[in-house]
């Protein structure tokens, strides 16, 4: 049986990969203010991806009704950890929002 070309998958990826390519350009030119737009984003993906485990926790307690601890404490667990993941995520981008006004503060 013959493979087809992996070339035939960078077809349809090409245009979204140039048209993305122009902001992050953007976003490298601004220097510091760029730096701080990226952390200003990563905060957002932080505070959207805690929200989104919540919900899901929420959703699974409410719609499943998981009665018993141990199915509880499991999901408990999951959420638990993806809010974890967005702190961290939110951390990181306060942490770039900071450098960025130290560099800005240092630069002018």
């Amino acid at each position: 049986m013959r493979r087809q070309s992996e070339t035939l998958l960078l077809v349809p990826l090409l245009p979204i990969f140039l048209i993305g390519m122009f902001p992050m350009f953007l976003i490298a030119l601004l220097g510091f203010f760029g730096l701080a737009l990226f952390g200003v984003l990563v905060i957002c993906v932080g505070l959207a991806s805690s929200n989104e485990a919540h919900d899901t926790f929420n959703h699974d307690v409410i719609v499943h009704g998981y009665a018993r601890g141990s199915e509880r404490a499991a999901r408990a667990s999951d959420m638990h950890l993806a809010a974890r993941l967005g702190l961290r995520l939110e951390a990181v981008g306060a942490a770039m929002v900071v450098a960025a006004a130290i560099g800005l503060c240092y630069a002018a």
